[in-house]
């Protein structure tokens, strides 16, 4: 039986930020058009970390299953390392995805965005089809495009629209900086893993363009995110606090680069999570004082 720390671990806490950041963006974004509502905010939140926490479950459980956590350094596995039943996994993936469709629910009837109901049910189909089912895309390298366009696109940007009923530029440029940086911290977690998902078949994004690409692509995602507040910046000078979110950075993007492997990773993959937290939420406070100052 796994102990509540241990299943605490298994859901990958380091990835939470990746959920936050979304939220306190479109939120951030709402506030810019004077519509915000913190009550929705919250629900959004509660959407994101939920399905955060369901698809690292679903991602234990659907490896677990295949074999291939039965030899990753890192965070627990617990199909992996045999610490709960795979059923168990199973079921706190699905009791993970079902408040986060609960909340989802809460919050496009009070915000009368139903149509957001379609993109809701997309993004939990997604989640479990990361690694799950007979043709996972995640072994396919596909993983960060679903990450970029959920975990970015979507979350920042269906934030924003459930409390304004319009986007605007920040929200759009938000979205692909938060994105940017989710995508980070999948990159940085795969390059870590790519011994063992060679050896298992794993075919992430890591796998396919080899080491020193990932390396460079994992640089590029934080160019992009400082790009993305440059242009808003330009719009709404305040949101310049967004660059000082990104001095986290330093140290992954150093490590990274340094040719680190295996275990000397695990730092830089909590420094891109808390460069993703630290981002979203001076980018988001930026563009709430850009609505306070005016």
């Amino acid at each position: 039986m796994a102990t509540l720390n241990q299943w605490i671990a298994g859901a990958r806490p380091r990835t939470i930020p990746a959920a936050v950041a979304p939220v306190a963006v479109g939120t951030g974004a709402a506030y810019v058009l004077q519509r915000a509502n913190p009550g929705y905010a919250v629900l959004a939140l509660l959407v994101s970390v939920l399905l955060q926490i369901g698809v690292n479950y679903a991602n234990d459980y659907s490896d677990g299953i295949r074999g291939t956590d039965e030899d990753r350094v890192g965070p627990v596995r617990l199909v992996g390392q045999r610490l709960a039943t795979p059923s168990n996994v199973k079921l706190a993936a699905f009791i993970a995805f079902f408040w986060a469709g609960f909340c989802g629910l809460a919050l496009v009837t009070l915000s009368s965005t139903w149509w957001l109901l379609i993109v809701g049910a997309a993004a939990i189909w997604a989640a479990w089809k990361y690694t799950g089912g007979d043709k996972p895309y995640g072994y396919m390298g596909l993983g960060e495009v679903f990450v970029f366009v959920f975990f970015g696109l979507v979350a920042t940007l269906g934030t924003t629209y459930t409390q304004a009923k319009e986007l605007n530029l920040a929200a759009v440029a938000g979205s692909i900086g938060v994105g940017a940086l989710a995508v980070a911290i999948l990159l940085v977690n795969n390059l870590r893993d790519i011994p063992g998902d060679t050896v298992s078949g794993k075919r992430t994004l890591a796998v396919r363009i080899g080491d020193r690409s990932t390396r460079v692509l994992f640089v590029g995602m934080y160019v992009i995110a400082l790009a993305a507040v440059v242009v808003i910046a330009f719009d709404q000078p305040w949101a310049a606090l967004g660059v000082v979110g990104l001095l986290p950075a330093v140290v992954p993007i150093r490590t990274v680069i340094a040719g680190r492997k295996g275990r000397d990773l695990v730092p830089a993959l909590a420094g891109a999570g808390l460069t993703s937290l630290t981002y979203g939420l001076t980018l988001g406070l930026g563009l709430y004082l850009a609505y306070r100052v005016g």
